[in-house]
């Protein structure tokens, strides 16, 4: 499976590993196996908590930018100013281009100019040939800045929505200016780049989807279902997830007689918003949320339920939905971003208009009216689309070789 032997990439994160980022660590696992040599940084995470033994692997083999303070990015940059101060300025110019009309001040972002400075000199010991950053915020405008100073070529993936809603402020257009290359997870994500990026860097917005690994390809459709119909709805309880309006909808199913549970998994910010609305429409008996769990207790939940239900604002393309389906349960969720170019309506789940409570009220009666059979054909063929379009070792080895076109010669 080795496909760029003796390639040593570093991957640079905001904060790894954690529970919402399950699907980097895959991608990371992925490219080791084609032979990769890959380095793991992180800006913060240290800290935990890691509730999944996979994390707490990864937690191991991280170095995180941030873990002694401020202060102890002070004497790399200096180091840096004193070795090639015609490097440290230019990166200086570029962090106070990066700062001007940004969504954080200037002093985060002579911040980052620090932490590329002390990245700069783990990359020369670890021998890496290529820098990858996931997502294009802070991490993105470190390994622009530590390209200038001196790092290897850079490349970031961008997942969205939230760098899609604050593109200008992130100044997307700037660091796909100076990367060798940029990666987009769906082709609505590409054509999102592409209204940042200038014609001329077009070519370099490549689509690799995010992946499953191999053991969702042993799955048995012979799992068991509760007895009870139920609702899964897998992630972090925020504003763009839509998790009030799918209780309301749970209300106006059951005050018509429809009996169903409803699980949360994950936790959040809005945590205490969607227990208030569950208290206040009286779903306290059929709902019930986990808080942060193990990815072996996602995938119970999951195999436990009739469907994944995910009624989001805004998206990038959910990895939940991914997983749901490779488990071969149909899903409930809205035509966002790059979710209708994985689920099919009507075939391998529902799709519904965002901030339709009365859309998605009625997508869940109807599944909660589909038969069972109908329902596991409805599995069958979303588990066949996602493992042809989402196998992470297929998905990696496209990385790979963009990182070995963009590695020097």
């Amino acid at each position: 499976m080795s496909a760029a032997p003796g390639l040593v990439v570093a991957y640079l994160v905001n904060q790894y590993p954690k529970v919402s980022h399950s699907f980097i660590r895959r991608e990371i696992l992925a490219l080791e196996r084609h032979g990769l040599v890959v380095q793991r940084f992180a800006v913060r995470g240290w800290e935990g908590p890691f509730v999944d033994p996979d994390d707490q692997r990864e937690h191991v083999k991280t170095r995180y930018l941030m873990q002694q303070g401020v202060f102890a990015l002070i004497l790399p940059m200096l180091r840096q100013l004193l070795a090639a101060p015609s490097r440290f300025f230019a990166a200086f110019r570029l962090a106070l281009r990066a700062g001007r009309r940004a969504d954080r001040s200037l002093p985060y972002h002579l911040v980052y100019l620090a932490q590329a400075c002390r990245l700069v000199g783990w990359m020369r010991a670890s021998g890496a040939t290529h820098l990858h950053a996931h997502f294009g915020t802070n991490p993105a405008e470190v390994a622009m800045l530590s390209r200038v100073l001196g790092g290897p070529r850079f490349s970031f993936t961008v997942h969205g929505p939230e760098e899609f809603d604050r593109a200008e402020a992130l100044k997307l257009g700037l660091k796909i200016e100076h990367a060798a290359f940029v990666v987009a997870i769906s082709s609505y994500g590409r054509s999102q780049l592409y209204r940042w990026a200038s014609l001329t860097a077009w070519h370099k917005i490549e689509v690799v989807h995010c992946g499953l690994d191999r053991s969702f390809h042993g799955h048995s459709e012979e799992a068991t279902m509760a007895p009870t119909p139920r609702f899964v709805c897998v992630g972090r309880l925020c504003e763009q997830k839509g998790q009030v309006l799918l209780v309301e909808a749970a209300h106006r199913l059951a005050r018509r007689g429809l009996v169903f549970e409803l699980v949360f998994a994950g936790d959040g910010e809005m945590r205490a918003d969607v227990e208030a609305a569950v208290d206040r429409y009286g779903m306290g008996h059929g709902v019930r949320i986990t808080g942060w769990i193990a990815a072996a207790q996602v995938r119970s939940e999951i195999l436990a339920a009739h469907a994944l239900v995910l009624p989001s604002f805004a998206e990038g393309l959910p990895v939940v939905l991914m997983e749901a389906m490779a488990l071969g349960r149909p899903v409930v969720t809205t035509y966002v971003a790059g979710i209708p170019e994985l689920v099919t309506d009507k075939e391998t789940g529902w799709l519904v208009p965002a901030g339709d409570v009365d859309a998605l009220a009625a997508a869940m009666q109807t599944c909660l009216q589909t038969s069972a059979e109908e329902l596991k054909k409805m599995g069958r063929v979303a588990r066949t689309r996602v493992l042809e379009r989402h196998d992470i070792d297929v998905e990696a080895a496209k990385l790979a070789a963009l990182f070995k076109t963009a590695a020097p010669a």
